[in-house]
């Protein structure tokens, strides 16, 4: 843990106030620390390090610490166990050490200020044992600065140590990453952020609840600097006590049993009581966007438990809290928290965009109390294929005569294709399609939208006859579009196809590229016309999508 700096003067925050001093008191950063301590103690001290991270997780901080490390004079090389201020710590925690040289490349990004550098790299420390240069926000360097770094990166004095950090990684070139050893600094876990801030309070002699320091660790996502900040804002707030109550105002939350019961109005389709208890939230100085984004994080532990078990990780919920997600996992099925997590996730960039933040969501709850209200996709199968099965069995049918096919029955069909039961009526024998325009229409009409795509999209006909076709593929056909035809016109009419593929340069047009010229045809017609030259010419920017024949009137079809 970190521990407090003497300060003589006026007040110190936090942040600065417990900046760790030696790396035993960073926290959640141990890979790195124990990486650190193995090369140290084995002599392989890289030229350069590269720190990367998000805002406030301490790349700074362990930079500092190890330029300290690099020249501790209690001990006779670097070391990372720095248990008393050696000669020359002080100054390098607090960035006025001669030898330690820091820079900000945000503000320092041509090639000059990185010239400045290597001119200066040549002489040795003047009491150290290393001069180190720490270039904070490095991705910031402009490419003739970066280039300019290269070769003094890749063959630096012995003198000369190079600490980076970013927090775009990506931005730094490959050719300096490939100079340095990588540490990739780690967001803070919020259970150990949470225990740090209880530590900070016990030190500053501040009672604090816990859900209270849980929430900041929340809020912070992982940065300890953020963490610090609003716990200091929050002492402000609460005077000697940390209070969930007042944080959640500070950081515009709800409280956590209120959205749990929003979530369970919403999920049984109560849109007023939903609204009201939104009314409520945001009287209270709940955010709209937060609220929304509390649901979405309860959909999402709801779904971990249907996922994982009741045993999955909750640890930022209350009793109440896990109740409610234990009860409504049984309760949900899969289906409808994907959708409510969908929903959510689009209606939480609504409210953030809107003019009216609260009516924006309100509207989200609306939807999403409505939509809870609507069955899943299963069962509204399952309710038409019970609505459209037979009640009573079919008639018996004679024996065809000699020589004559039999008609088969076809297997059930549903909209992705042949798996829905048919009456018994539409497996009597009937007359096969002679053309491909019928066995469209005849797709269509059994609502098997696959056979139908594949016929007007990727059959390009060379005969058609009743049992037989004979066709060419379009573009973009499947690989096996034969195979796929046959088994579905057999599913479809209970007789087998036979399907063959022919010569391309006997093939005419596909359905759909015949439907495509014909609208052409009609454009290019329009176009010509003088009364729709002087629309086009009034709206220049303008375009005809398609042209469709008035439907005739009743006077003029009894003409």
């Amino acid at each position: 843990m970190a521990s407090s700096d003497t300060d003589n003067g006026g007040y110190r925050v936090l942040a600065r106030k417990y900046r760790p001093r030696t790396f035993d008191q960073l926290i959640g950063q141990e890979v790195m620390v124990r990486t650190l301590a193995n090369a140290f103690a084995s002599g392989r001290i890289a030229q350069g390090y590269m720190l990367t991270g998000v805002r406030g997780v301490g790349k700074t901080t362990t930079a500092r610490l190890i330029a300290r490390a690099l020249n501790y004079t209690l001990a006779d090389k670097p070391t990372i166990d720095m248990p008393e201020e050696g000669e020359h710590c002080a100054a390098i925690l607090q960035s006025r050490h001669v030898d330690v040289i820091e820079m900000d490349a945000a503000s320092h990004t041509s090639v000059a200020n990185i010239r400045e550098i290597i001119d200066q790299v040549r002489y040795r420390p003047v009491s150290a044992r290393y001069k180190v240069y720490i270039i904070d926000e490095i991705h910031m360097l402009s490419p003739s600065a970066f280039n300019a770094l290269l070769k003094t990166l890749e063959e630096p004095p012995e003198h000369v140590k190079f600490i980076f950090a970013t927090t775009e990684i990506r931005k730094v070139p490959v050719t300096v990453l490939s100079r340095c050893q990588r540490f990739d600094l780690r967001r803070v876990a919020a259970e150990k952020l949470a225990e740090h801030l209880a530590w900070v309070c016990e030190r500053e002699q501040v009672e604090a609840e816990e859900e209270a320091l849980m929430a900041i660790a929340f809020a912070a996502e992982g940065s300890v600097r953020d963490a610090l900040s609003l716990l200091d804002q929050a002492m402000a707030l609460g005077g000697d006590v940390v209070k969930a109550d007042d944080v959640r105002a500070m950081l515009g939350l709800a409280d956590g049993a209120r959205i749990a019961g929003l979530l369970e109005k919403l999920m049984a389709g109560d849109a007023a009581a939903a609204l009201e208890e939104l009314a409520g939230l945001h009287d209270l100085g709940a955010e709209p966007a937060m609220v929304l984004t509390d649901l979405a994080a309860f959909v999402h532990q709801i779904t971990r438990h249907r996922v994982l078990g009741p045993d999955a990780p909750a640890a930022t919920l209350g009793e109440r809290e896990r109740a409610v997600v234990a009860a409504l996992a049984d309760k949900l099925a899969m289906p409808e928290l994907t959708r409510a997590w969908q929903m959510l996730l689009k209606g939480i960039d609504e409210v953030r965009a809107a003019g009216r933040p609260l009516a924006a969501a309100e509207m989200v709850l609306i939807r999403l109390a409505h939509a809870a209200r609507l069955p899943d996709p299963a069962d509204l199968v399952r309710r038409l294929t019970s609505e459209t099965a037979p009640t009573a069995p079919a008639p018996s049918t004679p024996a065809p005569p000699p020589g004559k096919p039999v008609a088969q029955r076809p297997p059930p069909e549903t909209a992705g294709g042949p798996t829905a039961a048919l009456p018994q009526a539409a497996v009597q024998a009937q007359p096969l399609p002679g053309t491909l325009e019928e066995l469209a229409a005849l797709a269509s009409e059994r609502r098997d939208v696959k056979l139908k795509t594949l016929l007007e999209r990727f059959v390009r006909p060379i005969s058609c006859a009743p049992g037989r076709l004979e066709l060419a593929a379009a573009p973009g056909a499947p690989a096996d579009l034969a195979q796929q035809l046959a088994a579905r016109l057999k599913a479809m009419t209970g007789a087998r196809w036979a399907i063959a593929l022919g010569d391309p340069q006997r093939a005419g047009p596909s359905i759909e590229e015949r439907r495509r010229e014909q609208r052409d045809s009609r454009i290019r017609q329009a176009m010509a016309d003088e009364d729709v030259k002087q629309v086009l010419a009034h709206f220049p920017d303008a375009k005809i999508l398609d042209v469709r024949p008035r439907p005739a009137r009743e006077d003029e079809a009894e003409e």
